[in-house]
């Protein structure tokens, strides 16, 4: 069996560049038609850990967060919904849009991954939370996404409040951020490289092209 180039994708699914940068990765994967030599693995990432349960108005966050203004944060969206649009995304933002905790999609995307899941589940979520509306912090809606992609919700969602579960995926967060990684999305190459942020595909591309000269040599 062939060498694999091993990718980490350091995430989290209420980040609107994490699903840009992950299709221009995608694109530049499809471009070079190298999806056999492709090991993909979403790494958990929080962006608000301590987000309470009832969530926060999407434009008070981003004012209170960042210093956003109202002019600020329309640009940022529309510059987001066509970079999105490029790509095959459809971002939908909407006035009552709310940034939620998101520690429980991560304890179901860490389930998916033995079944192989793992990508899927994390488009599905990305897209019910950024195209639907849909509250994903909520635990009845992410047991109807996992069943929509064939996962047993039951199985599933019986892990969201057991201890051992939950110190395993903070360890996991703890151990890339303690790497230096403070903001996403961050791809990480062969655990040996990164770029961080949304890059244009022809940024992948060249990356990747390195690395398969690497494994092909």
């Amino acid at each position: 069996m062939s060498k694999k180039i091993k990718l980490d994708i350091v995430s989290d699914v209420v980040c609107p560049w994490c699903i840009v940068g992950y299709k221009a990765l995608e694109q530049a994967i499809a471009e070079l038609g190298i999806e056999d030599k492709i090991e993909l693995e979403w790494q958990p990432f929080e962006l608000n850990p301590d987000m309470p349960a009832e969530g926060e108005e999407l434009r008070a966050h981003v004012a209170r967060k960042y210093g956003s203004s109202r002019e600020d944060s329309d640009r940022a969206r529309a510059n987001i919904t066509a970079r999105g649009a490029e790509l095959g995304f459809e971002f939908n933002f909407g006035e009552q849009m709310h940034i939620v905790n998101t520690f429980d999609a991560h304890i179901l995307l860490d389930y998916a991954k033995q079944f192989h899941k793992q990508t899927e589940l994390k488009l599905r979520l990305f897209s019910a939370y950024f195209t639907e509306h849909k509250d994903i912090s909520d635990r009845a809606v992410l047991a109807n996404e996992l069943t929509s992609i064939g996962l047993n919700a039951d199985e599933a969602m019986a892990l969201l409040d057991n201890p051992e579960v939950q110190s395993r995926i903070n360890m996991e967060k703890n151990q890339w951020t303690s790497a230096g990684i403070s903001s996403v999305p961050t791809v990480v190459f062969n655990r040996t490289s990164a770029l961080n942020g949304a890059h244009p595909v022809a940024s992948y591309k060249q990356v990747l092209v390195e690395l398969l000269a690497e494994i092909e040599a």
